[in-house]
């Protein structure tokens, strides 16, 4: 699944490196293969694969990372996985989506 890609430009995950401590938590947790550690600290690799699932977020010691989880398409197909119900984005309304 890390292979797959979200919708392009989006994602509402920051990443604010002065902070990151290199711990790595960040990349264990991670579905989707985001981050990646390297010379000690974590760098955002696959923004546009991010589903904004909030692992990161819950799991960074320093407060380092923020994402809007629980939000838009991303939250709906997560819904769906879990019900078992058709995702719906609601992208009727003419905005965007």
């Amino acid at each position: 699944m890390a292979h797959q890609k979200y919708l392009k430009n989006v994602v509402t995950l920051k990443l604010e490196q002065e902070k990151c401590v290199g711990c790595g938590l960040c990349a264990i947790v991670c579905p989707r293969a985001v981050f990646k550690i390297e010379d000690d600290l974590a760098w955002i690799t696959a923004l546009d694969n991010c589903m904004e699932c909030g692992a990161c977020v819950g799991n960074c010691p320093v407060g380092a990372i923020t994402v809007h989880a629980g939000v838009g398409c991303a939250s709906a197909i997560i819904h769906s996985w879990l019900t078992g119900d058709e995702p719906s984005c609601d992208c009727g309304g003419g905005g965007n989506c």
